[in-house]
C-alpha cells in the first residue's frame, strides 16, 4: 500500500491512477489530518508527500513520522516546488528518502518508487559491521555511535553500509549514486555530497571516519 498526500486532486488522482496501473495499490489524501486518521489502521510500504499542504505542511508531517518509532522507517519520497534547493536539503536532512521536482512525470514517478521498494525490501542474512566507534546491525536497520542510536535516512544508511562493507575503499560519486540510488536515478552527483554532509553530522565525531578523496569521492577510515 502506499499513501499520497496531495492536496491537488487533479494530481493526486493522476499519481493514484499511475500507481495503481503499475500494479500497486494506493490510497490518496488532501493533507496531513486524514492521512494520520488511516496511518493509525494501516501502515503503508512507502509515503507520497508533498511538502506544500495546507495546515500543516509536509516538513511537520515528516518531522512527525521520523519522531515515531512505529512509523519512523516508512520510506518517503518528497514532492517539492522546482527550482526550491533549500526544500530538498531540509527534507532530505529531516529524513526523507527521496525527492521528486514539480512538475514530474508519472512514469518518473513510478520509477523511483520502485527503486526505492527494491531497496527496502530485501531480505538477508543479518550481520554486525563495525568501524572504530561505529556499527551497524543490517538485520535491525539500526547504527551506534560509542552504543547510541543514531537515526539516519535509507540513504544515508545504505551510503555508510556501503563504506563500512568496504573499508579503505575509494568510490567515486558515480559508484555511489548506482549503487545507493540505482539506475533509475535520474540526479546529479551533487546529491551525493549532500548525503554524505548531513550523514557526516549525524554521525558525530565517527562522520570524520569518511574521508574526501579529492578529485575522486569518498572512502572510509578509521586510524583507531
Amino acid at each position: 500500500m502506499i499513501f499520497c498526500v496531495e492536496d491537488d486532486q487533479a494530481i493526486r488522482d493522476l499519481m493514484l491512477y499511475a500507481l495503481n496501473s503499475a500494479g500497486f495499490e494506493a490510497v490518496g489524501f488532501p493533507g496531513g489530518t486524514e492521512f494520520f486518521e488511516q496511518l493509525k489502521k494501516e501502515t503503508p510500504q512507502l509515503i507520497m508527500l508533498d511538502i506544500m499542504l495546507p495546515g500543516e505542511d509536509g516538513i511537520t508531517i515528516l518531522k512527525r513520522l521520523r519522531s515515531s518509532g512505529a512509523t519512523a522507517d516508512i520510506p518517503v519520497i518528497m514532492a517539492t516546488a522546482k527550482g526550491t534547493e533549500y526544500d530538498k536539503v531540509i527534507g532530505l536532512d529531516l529524513g526523507a528518502d527521496d525527492y521528486l521536482a514539480k512538475p514530474f512525470g508519472m512514469m518518473e514517478m513510478v520509477s523511483r518508487v520502485k527503486a526505492v521498494l527494491r531497496r527496502t525490501g530485501s531480505k538477508e542474512t543479518a550481520k554486525i559491521l563495525t568501524v572504530g566507534d561505529l556499527t551497524l546491525n543490517t538485520g535491525a536497520h539500526r547504527v551506534f555511535v560509542d552504543g547510541q542510536p543514531v537515526q539516519l535516512t535509507l540513504k544515508e544508511y545504505e551510503l555508510l553500509r556501503k563504506f563500512m562493507e568496504n573499508p579503505g575503499r575509494v568510490f567515486t560519486r558515480d559508484q555511489l549514486l548506482q549503487a545507493v540510488w540505482g539506475t533509475d536515478y535520474l540526479g546529479e552527483t551533487r546529491t551525493v555530497d549532500v548525503h554524505i554532509g548531513t550523514l557526516r553530522t549525524k554521525l558525530g565525531h565517527c562522520g570524520d571516519y569518511i574521508e574526501t578523496v579529492r578529485g575522486v569521492g569518498y572512502r572510509m577510515e578509521c586510524s583507531l
